[in-house]
Protein backbone atom coordinates (compact mmCIF):
# COMPACT_ATOMS: atom_id res chain seq x y z
CA UNK A 1 0.00 0.00 0.00
CA UNK A 2 1.58 3.78 -0.92
CA UNK A 3 2.59 5.90 1.74
CA UNK A 4 0.03 8.58 3.07
CA UNK A 5 1.14 11.91 2.04
CA UNK A 6 1.13 14.72 4.75
CA UNK A 7 -1.61 16.56 3.20
CA UNK A 8 -3.37 13.52 3.20
CA UNK A 9 -3.55 12.20 6.83
CA UNK A 10 -4.26 16.13 7.93
CA UNK A 11 -7.51 15.86 5.06
CA UNK A 12 -8.26 12.05 7.06
CA UNK A 13 -8.00 13.53 10.15
CA UNK A 14 -10.51 16.58 9.49
CA UNK A 15 -12.82 14.26 8.23
CA UNK A 16 -12.53 11.52 10.94
CA UNK A 17 -13.15 14.95 13.42
CA UNK A 18 -16.32 15.87 11.25
CA UNK A 19 -17.31 11.93 11.43
CA UNK A 20 -17.21 12.31 14.86
CA UNK A 21 -18.63 15.35 15.32
CA UNK A 22 -21.77 14.16 13.27
CA UNK A 23 -21.90 11.25 15.43
CA UNK A 24 -21.63 12.37 18.56
CA UNK A 25 -24.83 14.74 17.23
CA UNK A 26 -26.91 11.76 16.63
CA UNK A 27 -26.00 10.68 19.46
CA UNK A 28 -27.28 14.00 21.78
CA UNK A 29 -30.05 13.88 19.43
CA UNK A 30 -31.36 9.84 20.69
CA UNK A 31 -30.88 10.32 23.97
CA UNK A 32 -34.63 10.68 24.56
CA UNK A 33 -35.26 7.68 22.38
CA UNK A 34 -36.45 4.59 24.14
CA UNK A 35 -36.27 1.06 23.95
CA UNK A 36 -33.83 -2.18 24.08
CA UNK A 37 -32.30 -1.93 20.53
CA UNK A 38 -31.58 1.74 20.70
CA UNK A 39 -30.24 1.28 24.20
CA UNK A 40 -27.93 -1.49 22.50
CA UNK A 41 -27.02 1.08 18.93
CA UNK A 42 -26.37 3.90 21.91
CA UNK A 43 -23.67 2.07 23.71
CA UNK A 44 -22.23 0.48 20.67
CA UNK A 45 -22.14 3.92 19.30
CA UNK A 46 -20.40 5.23 22.19
CA UNK A 47 -17.90 2.86 22.64
CA UNK A 48 -17.15 3.47 18.44
CA UNK A 49 -16.55 7.13 19.68
CA UNK A 50 -13.96 6.54 22.41
CA UNK A 51 -12.41 4.83 20.04
CA UNK A 52 -12.06 7.27 17.16
CA UNK A 53 -11.30 9.68 19.80
CA UNK A 54 -8.04 7.71 20.81
CA UNK A 55 -7.42 6.88 17.05
CA UNK A 56 -7.98 10.62 15.66
CA UNK A 57 -5.35 11.55 18.82
CA UNK A 58 -2.86 9.17 18.03
CA UNK A 59 -3.22 10.21 14.63
CA UNK A 60 -2.56 13.41 15.17
CA UNK A 61 0.40 13.15 17.65
CA UNK A 62 2.49 10.58 14.84
CA UNK A 63 1.44 12.97 12.03
CA UNK A 64 3.22 15.80 14.65
CA UNK A 65 5.97 13.89 15.12
CA UNK A 66 6.61 13.00 11.92
CA UNK A 67 6.56 16.78 11.11
CA UNK A 68 9.42 17.42 13.97
CA UNK A 69 11.30 14.44 12.34
CA UNK A 70 11.59 15.88 8.69
CA UNK A 71 12.33 19.26 10.48
CA UNK A 72 14.83 18.13 12.32
CA UNK A 73 16.86 16.28 9.27
CA UNK A 74 16.70 19.23 7.10
CA UNK A 75 17.82 21.33 10.34
CA UNK A 76 20.74 18.64 10.83
CA UNK A 77 21.72 18.90 6.70
CA UNK A 78 21.31 22.40 6.46
CA UNK A 79 24.12 22.94 9.02
CA UNK A 80 26.03 20.03 7.88
CA UNK A 81 25.88 21.52 4.21
CA UNK A 82 25.68 25.36 4.57
CA UNK A 83 27.11 26.07 1.04
CA UNK A 84 25.72 22.57 -0.88
CA UNK A 85 22.19 24.23 0.79
CA UNK A 86 22.60 27.45 -0.26
CA UNK A 87 23.73 26.45 -3.89
CA UNK A 88 20.76 24.08 -4.06
CA UNK A 89 18.14 27.22 -2.83
CA UNK A 90 19.87 28.84 -5.54
CA UNK A 91 19.21 26.72 -8.07
CA UNK A 92 15.35 26.48 -6.80
CA UNK A 93 14.97 30.16 -7.01
CA UNK A 94 16.84 30.08 -10.54
CA UNK A 95 14.19 27.63 -12.18
CA UNK A 96 11.33 29.85 -10.45
CA UNK A 97 12.24 32.79 -11.63
CA UNK A 98 12.67 31.30 -14.90
CA UNK A 99 9.69 29.71 -14.82
CA UNK A 100 7.68 33.12 -13.56
CA UNK A 101 9.70 34.69 -15.98
CA UNK A 102 7.59 33.04 -19.00
CA UNK A 103 4.53 34.31 -18.36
Amino acid sequence: MPEMTEVNKQKLIADLKVVVADAEEIFKATAGQAGEKMADLRAKLQDHLISARQNLVDAQAAALERTKEVARATDDYVHDNPWRSIGIAGGIGFIVGLLIGRR
